[in-house]
């Protein structure tokens, strides 16, 4: 995207302020994720990962006249849309945060940009809110996401799925805007592309038991069943309930589902399954995850992205000359994509300095992002299958 060009009175404005010391301080960013939910076992890396970005730079020094930032952590639940709205609104009522990484899950997501973020002024970035439906959602230009939209990943789905002989599947997903979203975006694709869906129904998180979702989806067959859920809920009985009632042995999964607790709960029981989830093995997920080394699992769903989310915005602080929401969200776009010097994970400290003596960078960050249309990631995928009971990289895409 072509950057607007500061004009000399705005850069002499920030040069003027920074050089009076005006600027410097704490900068509070509060950080809503699903530490409690149906995708908890996620969180812990990607939260570490925005936290990660927010402590370089305050380590270098180098924002807003050696500015540091503070993250504060808050419980969307991924799935409790009051409970997300209530967690944002203390953050900005009573700890004056500056900035939102978040929501994690599309429908808290949605909420707590329509009932906090727009109505004060706040800039959210989610680092994996998929829903297309927030392509279009109400925002002021406050609202962004690292994370691409679900109706790429229903191609992505798609095409894998094919591309290895899956001919028909049978459907089914969580009942909310994440799950009805990428539903119908994949059920499309596959379609149009020749696959079969011999069936498509919704399932409720947190039931004790889905024999009974079993029973429809297994009459319906198919050479695959693609649960489009969350790992820690309702996904993981759907599949418990497939395999103990032998109606399927073979799954596809997306990326709510690629978390550690796969592995963990199931290992070898679905060897040979396949999925997806955001992922690039671009230069800057080297650098990612040399910089992350045992701290966490950098390879983690959404944790590359929980990174760019961080650093995209801070960057965008530091090319307008200022930590307010209204100030800033003017540059988010332009700082994520060309023209300007690549900018990759360990090297925020070089695009701060750049961008305080009038230049521009291009972050590139550890998930090759690049936002389109309305400050949306392109979208990179990470293909895996299960092989010895651990997920393994088939390829990129």
């Amino acid at each position: 995207m072509k950057k607007l060009t500061m004009t000399c009175a705005t850069a002499a404005l920030i040069a003027g302020s920074l050089a009076t010391g005006a600027l410097a301080g704490e900068i509070k960013i509060g950080v809503v994720l699903g530490f409690t939910g149906p995708v908890e076992s996620m969180i812990p890396a990607m939260a570490s990962g925005a936290e990660l970005a927010m402590k370089e730079v305050s380590d270098s020094g180098a924002l807003l006249d050696g500015s540091t930032v503070t993250p504060i952590r808050a419980d969307s639940t991924c799935v409790d849309s009051n409970a997300a709205v209530a967690a944002t609104e203390r953050l900005i009522t009573s700890d004056k945060v500056k900035a939102i990484i978040g929501g994690d899950c599309s429908g808290v997501t949605g909420a707590m940009l329509a009932n906090v973020a727009l109505p004060n002024g706040i800039v959210m970035i989610s680092p994996s809110a998929t829903s297309p439906g927030l392509s279009d959602a109400e925002d002021n230009g406050l609202f962004f996401r690292t994370a691409p939209s679900g109706a790429r990943e229903g191609v992505v789905m798609s095409e894998i799925l094919l591309e290895e002989g899956t001919k028909s599947v049978a459907l089914t997903y969580t009942n909310n805007d994440y799950g009805k979203g990428l539903a119908e975006t994949f059920q499309t694709s596959y379609e149009a592309l020749g696959g079969e869906v011999t069936i498509s129904a919704a399932h409720e998180d947190g039931k004790p038991d889905y024999s009974a979702e079993m029973g429809a989806l297994s009459a319906a067959g198919g050479d695959k069943l693609v649960i489009v859920g969350y790992i820690d809920q309702g996904g993981s009985g759907i599949i418990r309930a497939a395999l103990d009632l032998g109606a399927f042995d073979n799954f596809h999964f997306p990326a709510g589902m690629m978390g550690v607790a796969l592995e963990d709960n199931f290992g070898t029981e679905v060897e040979g399954s396949s999925g997806q989830h955001p992922g690039t093995d671009s230069p800057g997920a080297a650098k990612y995850q040399a910089l992350v080394g045992d701290a966490f699992d950098a390879s983690s769903s959404f944790s590359a992205e929980s990174y760019d989310a961080a650093a995209i915005m801070l960057l965008a602080m530091q090319a307008a000359g200022s930590a307010e929401s209204g100030d800033f969200k003017s540059e988010v776009m332009n700082v994520a994509n060309a023209p300007g010097i690549e900018i990759f994970p360990g090297e925020l400290a070089k695009g701060l300095k750049i961008l305080a003596d009038g230049g521009e960078v291009d972050y590139v960050g550890a998930s090759a992002v690049e936002l389109i249309g309305p400050g949306e990631s392109a979208g990179n995928y990470r293909q895996v299958i299960i092989d010895g009971g651990k997920m393994t990289t088939v390829k990129y895409r």
